[in-house]
């Protein structure tokens, strides 16, 4: 069962969406020691680094950038509104229940920024009985980490609570000494992390629950001098929630939440810190249909933003309608997606779904789809002192796709293989130019075309299970014919696990693509992955690998040529 695809449970099996859920077990099995590492293992998504544990990450989807995924943590949106990209850096997996994936333009069902789908963590909740764990880990450069909670339930109440850390002297991620940047000591960092949970079921089909999380990342980075350069962030997100359901056929959700991205950056230049604060309310009702199941929502999004760079505008609402229609008869299936999103910046935006499904044989089924997106510009975009551009409009995306799959049984095994193709057309891409005077900003000037197949298996025959996955990729700035920055045409993972009696072995291979190389942008500067991103608060220093001045000076698109 999942709810991301539909924004009510469903049916993996009955879903038309590109969908993956990575369960706790699998969680505990992954080799990966970060949510971005774990996520480059899954089909179609692409991971890209800046140095160690607790430096920037970015994930690639489709060969769509991490600022056109969407990144939810139990229904919040978790993120910068000044950067636009998700905080995979400040989600430890010691606090993660489950995640579920849907690639694909989502705007449809969730508003801006879902151009290449929707990644949902939730975090863990009570059970029916009462539980305990625990995890710890050791490694080189002084590693360490640990995670430990509780759950479990008492009569109508579920509780779940869970703290963890994780600790490392680091290294140099920056081993040159004739760059700008270069500081030849360690780059550690410290990270600590709190979530818990309650709900009440008060009465039949009626409960309330609460949820929060908070990870506070201390990190250090390289900025050209001997001082001790570091970024502290804070991620909370809090919400609350009342299911009822209020007739035979008729459930209602009420939903309010918020979450916080507090990064404070110091250096020898001095300090500067960036707060964005994303409100959530939302009020859905599903109601089951003699074909079929119809949901209605409404939702309001409220940013705010308090910063040290004195933006003019700090502020904006959306205010969304948005209907979903599935039904599912027999070998068919169907859903529908519609949503209107009215922002005080950027006026209206329609956007929607339209997929099928087809059981054509015992195993065998074929999906397709069409869906539009799109995704507004970031605060940094708009208003961010000498490098941005107020008159940027939205990125927008036209999407179509198809999908074949089978499952079965060879004698004892069990096994299942899959393909599925993409072509992903997005206009008015913002893109960060320099002239000859190197005086930058960003332009609506760029149009892609992203387009490829993934190819995807399983095996599980008594205690062996082998999982891999190939996507081979074609993301094109089409003005140049260039392949996009940091994408790599070929992307695959292997996993195999073998359980002998109480223990399980496990080995795993991401590989990146060979073909990774320098594109030329659209100002003619090549930008090659690894390189050397300007610290945006500061522009005649350079920063590398940390979380905060990266996440930003890669959301701007500054690089050296």
């Amino acid at each position: 069962v999942m709810v991301t695809a539909t924004r009510q449970e469903s049916r993996v099996d009955q879903l038309v969406a590109d969908v993956t859920v990575i369960r706790r077990d699998t969680i505990e099995q992954a080799t990966g020691r970060t949510l971005a590492e774990l996520l480059a293992q899954q089909p179609g998504l692409q991971m890209s680094g800046t140095g160690g544990l607790g430096k920037s990450s970015t994930l690639f989807v489709r060969g769509l950038e991490a600022r056109h995924v969407l990144l939810l943590v139990d229904g919040v949106r978790l993120g910068s509104a000044t950067v636009g990209t998700p905080s995979l850096d400040n989600l430890p997996l010691g606090a993660i229940d489950r995640i579920e994936i849907v690639r694909g333009p989502m705007s449809g069902l969730y508003g801006s920024d879902a151009i290449g789908g929707v990644i949902q963590v939730f975090t863990r909740r009570g059970g029916d009985a009462l539980a305990a764990n625990a995890t710890a880990g050791y490694g080189t450069y002084a590693t360490i980490n640990g995670s430990a909670g509780v759950s479990g339930s008492s009569g109508p109440l579920r509780y779940a609570i869970q703290a963890g850390g994780q600790r490392s002297d680091g290294f140099n991620a920056l081993v040159d000494p004739a760059n700008f940047s270069y500081d030849p000591d360690r780059d550690g960092y410290r990270a600590a992390n709190l979530s818990a949970s309650i709900g009440v079921d008060w009465a039949k089909d009626q409960s309330v629950g609460a949820r929060y999380f908070r990870n506070r990342l201390d990190a250090q980075f390289d900025c050209g001098d001997a001082y001790d350069d570091r970024t502290v962030t804070v991620l909370e997100a809090w919400q609350v929630d009342s299911r009822n359901r209020l007739a035979a056929n008729w459930r209602s959700t009420l939903v309010a939440g918020q979450s916080v991205d507090d990064s404070t950056s110091t250096t020898a230049y001095g300090a500067s810190r960036f707060r964005t604060r994303d409100t959530r309310f939302l009020w859905q009702n599903d109601v089951t249909l003699p074909a079929g199941e119809l949901s209605l929502a409404y939702e309001r999004r409220e940013e705010r933003l308090s910063e040290d760079a004195d933006f003019p505008v700090t502020s904006r609402d959306t205010d969304s309608a948005l209907g979903i229609y599935r039904v599912v008869q027999g070998p068919w299936a169907l859903q529908a997606n519609l949503r209107y999103d009215h922002s005080s910046q950027f006026g209206g935006r329609t956007t929607g779904t339209l997929a099928f499904g087809w059981r054509f044989a015992p195993g065998w089924r074929m999906t397709a789809s069409a869906g539009t997106a799109f995704k507004v510009p970031t605060f940094n975009d708009l208003y961010y002192p000498g490098y941005s551009n107020p008159d940027l409009v939205p990125e927008t995306a036209r999407n179509v796709e198809g999908s074949i799959a089978w499952n079965g049984a060879a004698g004892e095994a069990r096994l299942g293989l899959s393909a599925t193709g993409w072509h992903n057309r997005v206009s008015d891409l913002i893109v960060f130019q320099c002239d000859a005077n190197f005086a930058c900003a960003p332009q609506n000037v760029a149009r892609a075309t992203l387009e490829g197949v993934t190819l995807a298996g399983d095996l599980v025959w008594r205690d062996t299970s082998l999982r891999g996955s190939i996507d081979l990729q074609d993301p094109t700035d089409d003005a140049t014919g260039n392949l996009l920055p940091r994408r790599a045409r070929t992307h695959g993972a292997l996993n195999l696990l073998q359980r002998v009696g109480p223990a399980t072995f496990g080995v795993e291979l991401v590989e990146p693509g060979h073909d990774l190389r320098p594109a030329l942008g659209p100002a003619g500067f090549e930008q090659r992955p690894g390189v050397e991103l300007r610290h945006p608060q500061h522009p005649g220093a350079l920063a590398h690998g940390t979380t905060a001045a990266n996440r930003r000076a890669a959301a701007a698109g500054m690089s050296s040529p």
